[in-house]
């Protein structure tokens, strides 16, 4: 079995695409453990002071933790500092719902980041989605084992702040 940790993040639908999220993965995961999902406002907006991200000091590599505490994967999501969704005429203005996951999973690192990407389009992650900036469903491939992907999502305040409740 390999530990890896993905994020999951949905701007449009948000609550079921990650509802949706979690029951393909556990497909393809054993114990599972999902943080809370926080909403944020989407990356390189300006963030207000009653924002849930607060800055977070730099923590050290993270150690995927054996055995990892299992969750269900359809838990209902519990934010840790809910921000009211308003409908918006724009859906690049739309909040993000942002969660990850820590799990083990049995397969090999590309294999699972091809189902990662087969999940974000049968949940409508398509051409067509992203020109409107629509994000039905995106999976990031954060860890797999020792070796680290998607490097800068990896310094934002909301994965940041994620990443202290799995320690």
């Amino acid at each position: 079995m390999h530990k890896v940790l993905i994020s999951l993040a949905s701007n449009h639908e948000q609550e079921k695409n990650l509802s949706e999220a979690r029951k393909a993965l556990a497909q393809v995961l054993v114990n599972p453990f999902y943080t809370p999902a926080i909403w944020t406002v989407p990356y390189g907006k300006q963030q207000s002071s009653d924002s849930p991200i607060s800055p977070i000091s730099p923590i050290g590599p993270i150690r995927l933790i054996s055995p990892i505490r299992p969750i269900s994967p359809i838990s209902p999501i519990s934010p840790i500092s809910p921000i009211p969704q308003a409908p918006s005429l724009d859906p690049r203005e739309a909040k993000y719902l942002n969660q990850l996951v820590s799990a083990e999973t049995s397969l090999d690192c590309e294999t699972l980041n091809s189902r990662l990407k087969e999940m974000e389009q049968a949940q409508g992650r398509d051409a067509e989605a992203r020109r409107q900036g629509i994000v039905p469903l995106d999976l990031d491939l954060l860890q797999y084992e020792e070796e680290r992907y998607h490097l800068r999502d990896w310094q934002r305040p909301y994965i940041r702040q994620l990443l202290t409740t799995l320690c």
